[in-house]
């Protein structure tokens, strides 16, 4: 698509001022021109820019594609396009600016980006995932005039990551216009150092900034709103700042009978923060933050309210699948849901700084965070990768993420480095980790910090003193290598890092109290990281990417959540050894399926077929067309429940019965001939606007409604009112349909279509269209 649509609503996100706050905070997002390539001399602000496309942010270029095998960035970048591209966007400088100072912030830009306004730089930063900012004021035009912001972003030089980025400028931007003296740039830290269920302490501190020229006296005024809405305390700090610098204020706060954060009862409480200077108030920010005690102990693992707690978590990438870097908020919290309802309740951000507002959403949600910051330090991975800028900016990159993302009570650790191949190199490795642990410690002392090791024992990192620089030992895999660290050492606190899918290694986390938890790899199929053409896709996570549910992510369900649950699938034999996970195997360059959730094998003659079982349920029981072939209790060991079944058409259902005489089942039916297609949207509304999304599933089924799983048919989507389709998706790891279109092929019967609100409210209509196929119908509202 060249046009990118969307009513942009504004919303004001964590750290941004409330209404009739002398600070104005907006989103900057509509009305840019972009062209791709390199176009020098783009940032004078008299650049015909006529013939460039129109879009608006967030704004990934390289998801429309094409996929080719030629394109620099191979498979590691999903074998998508990336390069050089320009942005510039016009605005007047407002005719009442007065003393006021203008910012622009942007979220992040991938990569190597440089900003200008009215032709004059601003700054360059290498890192795309990082959020930063730059002060416009002094080269604005005079009241009333145009102003040229102008960014250009680099991807040019391939390889320079192990999965897909995206490029552009692909997160938020806002324009920021504050008093001369104000609250700095994420400058209010918000710390809970007592929070037990009786009673809680809030601290706060304060950074304001003046732009004066001379000295300033201040008042902080610091309200703590409740989950209610109602004020909760409020305290004031005085203070002075000298002219052109910053000082700090601060206090305390007493909370009786806090409602605490936890993993199923999230509350937020918000902190008003008023500057005054000379009885006006200047500045006004409001902050979202939760009162809760997370702690890692040696002998008990984690602990979150004096709860003792597993963390069952996944590792994320940041992009969205056919959404590419740009992910709205609501894409991220159908996933995000999707894996809570697997019992997931914690992920590790790999392996750099995320949206805001994905954060925004682990704090509402209850999803606890791993916040991860570097994939490599001076030893890179690939040739173009952040190595080449560690030394210079690690240190900036590192703050100015702490400072962004400390006062989210999702964030119970930080993690400097995955798989750091620095460790060969022992003096240096510890140079650098040791500085890295002292910021993190030095701009949040409440945290613990760990990383993920990469061959602890190849490197000597146990016995060398590496490890123990960390708070919290963290390492990816060899995860009996790990309960080995901690046997030398029992004072020693462990995680497991990054970690597979099998079973083994979760027993050895749920059967070791010590053992804090485990982050696999990976929690949903992401784009990148593949070793062969015409493979897009690295496809070992408990949902694909369009959010459909893996085999292995019934299986861990069964281990991780207290919900009663109970699913079914036939295996076939493989035809070489598997892996560890139970429902994959490699065979050539693709993944072969052998868990498969139908009772329709190609053969449909008499034959013995395998059925397993996935169920926390202490007792399961397989019934074909009615007649019992038994009920199994529940293992031990966690393995699944199996049996061998002489194959007949129809029905094979699994009934899962609990101690307490809860009942959950799932159904199997044979399917018949493809008859219509049966569509479904995930939501029953949406609000305008990019954050929002509304999800279409559509599958091809036979005149009972089950779904075929192996037709692969094109299905077009037609749309009726205020909305439009912005990406469709399969699934399939090989496919190489673009995902921005108005039609997809189905993968194991399925495909789905995501869609954005265009225009003002009303009802929207979507048809779902194939050849031989009755059409499908579906209808969500977009509200006001």
């Amino acid at each position: 698509m060249n046009r990118i649509h969307g009513v942009v609503a504004l919303v004001l996100l964590a750290g941004a001022a409330v209404a009739e706050s002398p600070r104005e905070a907006r989103l900057f997002d509509q009305g840019w021109r972009f062209a791709k390539g390199d176009h020098a001399g783009a940032e004078a602000p008299d650049w015909d820019d006529a013939a460039w496309d129109s879009v608006d942010l967030p704004h990934d270029w390289t998801i429309a594609g094409p996929f080719s095998k030629d394109n620099p960035a191979g498979g590691e970048g999903a074998f998508l396009p990336t390069g050089v591209c320009w942005y510039r966007k016009s605005f007047p400088t407002p005719a009442d600016l007065g003393d006021r100072r203008v910012f622009v912030e942007f979220d992040g830009v991938m990569a190597n980006s440089d900003v200008w306004i009215n032709g004059d730089p601003l700054g360059h930063r290498p890192n795309g995932y990082v959020s930063f900012r730059y002060e416009l004021t002094e080269h604005l035009n005079p009241a009333g005039e145009q102003n040229v912001l102008a960014v250009r972003a680099d991807t040019s030089q391939q390889v320079a990551s192990r999965w897909y980025t995206g490029s552009g400028v692909y997160r938020h931007v806002r324009l920021v216009t504050v008093e001369p003296v104000h609250v700095a740039y994420n400058g209010v830290y918000i710390t809970t150092p007592q929070a037990e269920a009786e009673a809680a302490t809030v601290a706060y501190q304060v950074a304001v900034r003046n732009h004066r020229h001379d000295a300033q006296d201040f008042v902080v005024r610091a309200t703590v709103i409740g989950p209610d809405g109602a004020e909760a305390a409020a305290a004031e700090a005085s203070g002075a700042v000298p002219a052109g610098t910053v000082a700090e204020a601060g206090g305390e706060l007493p909370l009786a009978n806090p409602r605490r954060w936890s993993v199923d009862a999230p509350t937020l409480y918000t902190l008003r923060t008023e500057v005054v200077v000379s009885g006006k108030v200047v500045d006004r920010v409001e902050t979202a933050f939760g009162i809760r005690k997370a702690e890692f102990l040696a002998d008990s693992g984690f602990w979150l309210n004096g709860e003792n707690l597993k963390l069952k978590g996944v590792c994320l990438h940041h992009a969205g699948g056919a959404l590419g870097a740009a992910v709205p908020p609501g894409w991220w919290e159908d996933r995000l849901a999707k894996l809570k309802e697997l019992g997931v309740n914690a992920v590790r951000t790999s392996h750099n700084p995320v949206a805001p507002e994905f954060l925004d959403l682990c704090d509402r949600l209850g999803m606890m965070v791993m916040d991860e910051f570097f994939d490599c330090w001076e030893m890179g991975k690939r040739t173009h990768d952040y190595h080449k800028y560690f030394a210079e900016w690690s240190d900036r990159d590192l703050r100015d993420t702490l400072v962004r993302d400390r006062n989210h009570p999702c964030i119970v650790l930080y993690s400097v480095g995955n798989e750091i191949r620095d460790t060969h190199k022992e003096v240096q490795a510890k140079r650098i980790l040791r500085r890295l642990v002292d910021t993190c410690h030095e701009v949040d002392p409440t945290r613990p910090v760990t990383q993920g090791l990469f061959r602890p024992n190849v490197t000597h990192d146990y016995d060398n003193g590496l490890a123990d620089i960390l708070d919290v030992i963290g390492t990816n895999y060899r995860d009996s290598e790990l309960l080995q660290a901690h046997v030398d050492d029992p004072t020693r606190k462990i995680v497991g890092t990054e970690q597979g899918h099998d079973r083994r290694t979760w027993l050895e986390c749920r059967d070791n109290p010590q053992h804090s938890g485990q982050f696999l790899w990976v929690g949903i199929d992401y784009l990148g990281e593949s070793r062969r053409w015409p493979v897009t896709t690295f496809d070992l996570g408990l949902i694909d990417r369009t959010g459909h549910t893996h085999p292995r992510g019934y299986e861990r369900q069964s281990w991780w959540s207290d919900r009663p649950m109970v699913q079914a699938f036939r295996r076939i034999a493989p035809t070489e050894k598997t892996p560890t996970d139970p429902g994959y195997e490699v065979v050539e360059w693709k993944r072969r399926q052998v868990l498969f959730p139908d009772w329709t094998p190609r053969n449909q003659e008499a034959h013995a077929e395998q059925v397993e079982v996935f169920s926390n349920c202490e007792e399961v029981e397989l019934l074909l067309n009615g007649e019992s072939l038994a009920a199994k209790k529940l293992p031990r060991d966690a393995g699944p429940r199996a049996w061998r079944v002489d194959y007949k058409p129809g029905e094979l259902v699994a009934v899962g019965r609990t101690e307490e005489g809860e009942t959950v089942k799932h159904v199997l039916r044979t399917a018949g001939s493809a008859a219509r297609i049966e569509l479904a949207c995930r939501q029953d509304a949406i609000k305008p606007g990019w954050e929002q999304m509304a999800v279409v599933d559509a599958r091809i089924v036979d005149e009972h409604g089950t779904v075929l799983p192996r037709a692969e048919q094109e299905i077009v989507f037609k749309v009726s009112g205020p909305a439009e389709v912005v990406a469709v998706d399969n699934g399939s790891i090989v496919s190489l349909e673009p995902f921005q279109s108005d039609r997809r092929t189905t993968f194991q019967g399925r495909c789905v279509a995501f869609l954005q609100a265009v225009g003002g409210a009303g009802q929207v209509t979507v048809t779902a269209d194939s050849p031989g196929l009755a059409s499908g119908k579906v209808r969500f509202t977009v509200e006001e």
